[in-house]
């Protein structure tokens, strides 16, 4: 799933348990070979794979889908991957075939796939194109209520993480977790810095448009991070119903009446059985964006283990404080001071540091606890944890006041490394 709904009919609820397994979900732009300027063709790239115009497409471990625009191509695991830890490192080499495939599909119809959070500079109210195909009426219905012409829908595109729980007690211990690492995220996958053709001033400029896209009804977005509520009936008392309630005089047939118009950083699917993280912007190959999917699940696991505080410190922690570090957080990246000693020791620190200190110290950890493979993951982690977000790499390229010419410089040198699979260094 994206940041946009994806209204999929809920399968039975699994009885996967926590860190059995994960689901991953990464969003790509299909854009001209030559000019990068977005290809709304999503439709024909999926009907070149499938034989037959499709909305999905079973690719082995890797499937093909659309989004709610036509220019977004979204890859996904087919089913939840189990054991990630082992199994992610061969999800990895699978990605990179899939997303191979993908390009040379594209490049029969002269387009190819571009990486990255944002277009840097598409022009949403001009160029924005909805899918056309099956679930055109739930689009429809977002697009009258909020309107998709604009960055915060048409504009984006990001990985998601999905972790299972089998019942209140697991739901409970990973979203207590989720929340004290969800302002972290940006600050170790932030690659969206520019917008309208210039820098916005933001290294995660894709979340500063989310957290307001849907701001006719608050209640869809809330904070981003969501509220602390740690079992479902609570969850729908103090989430989903007055959700509903709020869209009800906007969508009077109840056409998005569901688990999807929730869209907090994180949101419970309790009939799938998993929570579904949103604040992590795509990178600019496979092998970035499954070492930050690593990386995420090992520093959930560490807090869910009760590593440094117990579950019910971690419940503690009230949504303002955290919601506060994940906008400077989306402002800053890896520069966030991180300062509060009731949050830092969650994580088993004292001192005030940099975020992107604090992801080399998770990291750390997970690798030396065997959470995150090493041969695989270690060395884009480094680069990540060193060298910077893919937001500041990029802009040592461009400058602080690049050129159309330089900007299609910098993004051809990503849609290589997507094909390459390789980091922006």
């Amino acid at each position: 799933m994206s940041d946009e709904p994806n209204p999929s009919p809920e399968a039975e609820r699994p009885s996967l348990g926590l860190f059995d397994a994960v689901g991953v979900e990464v969003e790509y732009m299909l854009v001209d070979g030559e000019s990068l300027e977005v290809r709304p063709q999503v439709d024909r790239l999926l009907e070149a794979a499938a034989g037959e115009l499709v909305s999905e497409v079973e690719l082995g471990d890797v499937s093909w889908s659309n989004e709610l625009v036509l220019h977004v191509l979204e890859l996904k695991t087919t089913a939840p991957l189990a054991d990630p830890v082992k199994r992610l490192p061969a999800l990895h080499r699978q990605w990179r075939d899939s997303v191979r495939r993908a390009n040379e599909l594209a490049g029969a119809m002269q387009a190819r796939l571009l990486p990255g959070a944002m277009h840097p500079w598409m022009d949403p109210h001009r160029e924005t194109v909805l899918w056309p195909h099956e679930y055109s009426a739930v689009y429809e219905a977002y697009d009258r209520i909020f309107s998709c012409q604009g960055h915060g829908w048409s504009n984006l595109q990001s990985m998601h993480l999905n972790l299972p729980f089998r019942g209140d007690e697991e739901f409970g211990r990973l979203h207590a977790a989720i929340r004290l690492v969800l302002p972290l995220l940006p600050a170790l996958a932030a690659s969206s810095p520019i917008a309208d053709g210039r820098p916005t001033g933001m290294l995660d400029y894709r979340m500063e448009v989310y957290r307001h896209n849907s701001k006719r009804v608050p209640q869809v977005a809330a904070a981003i991070v969501p509220e602390p509520v740690f079992d479902e009936a609570s969850y729908d008392e103090q989430i989903f119903q007055p959700l509903f309630e709020a869209i009800a005089p906007h969508d009077p047939d109840g056409v998005l009446r569901d688990e999807f118009l929730n869209s907090r950083g994180a949101i419970a699917r309790f009939g799938r059985g998993s929570i579904e993280i949103r604040v992590i912007d795509s990178q600019e190959c496979p092998l970035a964006d499954l070492a930050i999917a690593a990386a995420t699940v090992a520093a959930l696991e560490l807090l869910v283990a009760e590593r440094w505080t117990p579950f019910a410190a971690q419940k503690q922690a009230a949504t303002e404080p955290l919601a506060e570090l994940l906008l400077r957080s989306i402002r800053e990246g890896e520069r966030t001071a991180v300062e509060a000693p009731d949050y830092l020791r969650h994580f088993g620190l004292r001192n005030p540091v940099p975020a992107g200190e604090l992801w080399r110290h998770l990291v750390a950890i997970g690798l030396d606890e065997n959470l995150i493979d090493a041969r695989t993951f270690e060395a884009p982690l480094d680069v990540l944890t060193s060298r910077g977000t893919l937001s500041s790499r990029i802009l040592e390229r461009t400058g602080a006041a690049p050129s159309r010419s330089r900007l299609h410089e910098v993004w051809s040198e990503l849609a290589r490394c997507t094909q390459d699979d390789r980091l922006l260094v």
